[in-house]
């Protein structure tokens, strides 16, 4: 493994920021070495705060660095696409903030990007990377529970913010953009990567348009199903719930464990055994996965390096996984999952519907998903729903 140290950058000055400046100082292979804003004062305030070395007026005064080696996109979710294509365009490796696109057109989009400039681009999932988790995947692949059968999850908090930009349509706003990706997440990983051979839903609106709550359940191949929900409407909750045919595992702090989070493996009627993990940053899971792939890959390297190769356009990993670089025939292997909010459907549908609230990408080797606004599904008898989704 290459020893240099990676020079990040930062897209805007938004609060999550915080999240990431952290593990970039801790770890010894990455390096926060600047930040953009479009106001050049205020790009120049934040890196005098944040003990940042450089501050850029423009977006596109960082990407034109040649320091720089990775940007961290923490935009509102409607930029999401723009930036990370143009990130690719200049060469830089990316981790963006979920979600990665809101259409099914710039999903591909973005991947193409990906391919074309062979540079990684990363969904930022940060509990994935961390020991809690990998615990869990670990008991359940050994049997701890028995033969795995059924997952629930939900993330909710109530949101009293009129103004707030979750709440807002035309930046990607919603419970199931914002929240609701985690749950869905966590049970495909639990479910070890499988695509869902069904999946249906319902929501509840709200006067802008999104969805404030979301009810959905899947059904995966070896008899697993799974429940999950997401909302701005509910009390605060992050929990996770795993069932197998002799025990269950209960997370009361699923996407953001700390030192007092704890994991409760029950078996029949046993009293609880429970596991506790050394507190750790969160987020420097994130960044040190995306470490290996950006520094072990020179930009005249074989394409397999950059994990977005295939020969199929729309079937290209975007995530830097462990797990899809065993394999480089595994990666054009793609489902993709219809969603229509207001009814129930019956997805898997062969081709992307035309239109529909919610579509999802679907990539088991990566274990990774993007969701992509569209407006209705086409007239086919697969499809239950009468009421359309706007």
């Amino acid at each position: 493994m290459s020893t240099r140290i990676l020079n990040w950058g930062i897209l805007g000055t938004a609060r999550i920021n915080r999240a990431l400046i952290s593990p970039l100082r801790i770890s010894p292979r990455n390096r926060l070495l600047g930040v953009a804003s479009r106001d050049g004062a205020n790009a120049r305030q934040y890196a005098a705060d944040n003990n940042i070395e450089r501050a850029y007026e423009g977006y596109d005064a960082l990407l034109a660095d040649p320091d720089i080696d990775v940007i961290y996109i923490p935009l509102p979710n409607h930029l999401h696409v723009e930036w990370s294509v143009k990130a690719a365009a200049a060469g830089k490796h990316v981790l963006c903030e979920k979600p990665l696109a809101l259409s099914v057109e710039d999903v591909d989009v973005v991947a193409d990007a990906a391919a074309r400039h062979r540079v990684v681009i990363a969904e930022a999932f940060m509990y994935r990377h961390h020991p809690q988790t990998l615990k869990v995947l670990e008991l359940i692949q050994t049997g701890a529970i028995g033969r795995f059968q059924y997952v629930r999850g939900g993330f909710t908090f109530f949101l009293d913010r009129p103004g707030n930009i979750r709440l807002k349509p035309e930046m990607g706003g919603g419970s199931i953009w914002d929240v609701g990706c985690y749950p869905i997440s966590y049970a495909r990983v639990a479910a070890g990567g499988a695509a869902p051979e069904e999946v249906v839903g319902w929501q509840v609106l709200g006067e802008s348009g999104v969805d404030l709550s979301f009810f959905g359940q899947m059904r995966f191949p070896g008899g697993i199903h799974a429940q999950f929900d997401s909302g701005f409407q509910s009390t605060e909750r992050m929990v996770m719930e795993f069932v197998g045919t002799e025990g269950r595992i209960t997370l009361t702090n699923a996407f953001k464990p700390d030192g007092n989070s704890q994991l409760y493996l029950r078996k029949g009627s046993e009293p609880a055994e429970i596991l506790r993990f050394p507190d750790q940053d969160l987020y420097l899971g994130e960044v040190e996965d995306l470490y290996e792939p950006r520094s072990t890959a020179s930009r005249s390297s074989s394409p397999s390096a950059t994990r977005a190769t295939t020969s199929q356009p729309s079937a290209r990993c975007l995530t830097p996984r462990k797990r899809a670089r065993q394999s480089v025939r595994n990666r054009t292997q793609m489902t993709r999952i219809g969603w229509i909010h207001h009814d129930l459907v019956n997805p898997p549908h062969p081709r992307w519907p035309q239109a529909g609230i919610c579509v999802e990408l679907w990539r088991s080797p990566c274990r990774s998903y993007y969701w992509a606004s569209t407006s209705a599904p086409p007239a086919r008898k697969r499809w239950s729903s009468t009421r359309r989704g706007t």
